[in-house]
């Protein structure tokens, strides 16, 4: 964030309107023409517009939906507000965090009615085998896109390969409003229900009566308030126009890290290294060695002035989600083993080199701390 971004904020305040007017309007059409969308709507934030493309897909009691474990809950309780049950897929290998195609296949039965893939890190899902699958089985396609804005594969854009894709603009996102998110599509018919959902069901809205379209509404569904203020777009859009050098910066950063890694501490496994496509570079994980206790790894490294985090622990493992929603007769334990190595190092564009090598040098010193014999 910067002076562009205070900037387009006071011209908003300035204008005096500030919920769901041409700010709102311009950043829909800027972030549609970015990604390749026929349709873009924003609303309040990620998880909304995961709900939002459930209920426009018609999912509800007695559906199930695939999703994969090693995801933010958000993708799964997406799937719970509806009434439908979310059943969870396995990740593909240690090379590549992302829902598996093969085990998708083993996970669908007659109730599966959608799958929602979730491009970890930034990296996208093999999309092409997933999308094959879903015409095989005559299954919709959510694309959680949360972690990859600007990422591409086969030179389309992420969130425009499915039925939808659903975007965050949260404060640790490639791009941030602080709050918010994108709903795309490039299908009239859901286009049409994401717009009346997301604003009480309401078929006129405020700015619609401001410029003479409308005087009264009606409303015609159930809808919600899920909708973006001027400000946040007004943020967005600022953001929309860094968002190719900011990626660029993670993938050089991403690249540093690597090389380092390699040479300091080659028995750390870093996911992706040859993955197909083009990444947005939203996270920097790594996979410690089996031995490693990782509690201890990351209270090292942050006694060291070194903040890590974890992405993410399995979501069929939470309280609130154990007991219904494995294919019965089937574990995850591949996506556990994975999940118990996984720390995500810091990584954001005002990163320097120089903070890497720091970076890598206390990986280096805290492995040897924490060695088992040591």
């Amino acid at each position: 964030m910067g002076e562009e971004e205070k900037a387009a904020v006071l011209a908003v305040l300035d204008r005096r309107w500030l919920t769901m007017g041409e700010e709102t309007q311009h950043f829909e059409q800027e972030f549609a023409d970015y990604v390749g969308a026929t349709f873009a709507y924003a609303v309040s934030n990620c998880t909304v517009a995961l709900h939002l493309a459930c209920l426009a897909l018609g999912l509800g009691p007695g559906d199930e939906v695939l999703v994969p474990s090693l995801t933010f809950v958000a993708t799964a309780a997406a799937v719970r507000y509806v009434g439908a049950t979310p059943r969870f897929v396995e990740i593909t290998s240690e090379k590549d965090l992302t829902i598996s195609p093969q085990d998708i296949v083993n996970c669908i039965t007659p109730r599966t009615r959608a799958i929602i893939v979730m491009h970890y890190g930034g990296y996208m899902c093999d999309m092409p085998s997933i999308l094959n699958i879903a015409r095989q089985h005559n299954l919709f396609v959510i694309e959680d896109a949360a972690h990859s804005p600007g990422a591409s594969l086969e030179g389309r854009k992420a969130g425009v390969w499915g039925d939808i894709g659903c975007f965050s603009f949260f404060s640790n996102k490639n791009l941030s409003t602080g709050e918010g998110g994108m709903v795309t599509t490039h299908r009239q018919d859901i286009a049409e229900k994401i717009r009346v959902l997301r604003s009480h069901g309401m078929t006129a809205l405020t700015w619609d009566r401001h410029h003479g379209h409308a005087w009264s509404y009606d409303v015609v569904a159930l809808g919600y308030n899920y909708r973006l203020d001027e400000l946040r777009s007004a943020i967005g859009r600022v953001q929309l126009r860094k968002l190719e050098a900011n990626n660029q910066r993670r993938e050089d950063l991403v690249a540093y890290y690597r090389e380092k890694i390699c040479e300091r501490v080659p028995n750390i496994e870093v996911p992706f290294e040859s993955h197909p496509g083009q990444s947005s570079y939203h996270l920097m994980p790594i996979l410690l060695p089996r031995e490693t206790p990782r509690e201890h790894f990351m209270e090292s490294m942050k006694r060291r002035g070194i903040q890590t985090s974890i992405h993410y622990p399995p979501v069929h493992q939470f309280s609130a989600y154990q007991g219904i929603t494995l294919v019965q007769g089937r574990d995850l334990h591949f996506t556990e083993s994975i999940a118990n190595r996984e720390v995500t190092l810091p990584l954001y564009p005002m990163l320097t080199k120089a903070q890497v090598d720091e970076v890598v040098e206390a990986i280096f010193e805290t492995l040897i701390e924490t060695q088992p014999n040591h």
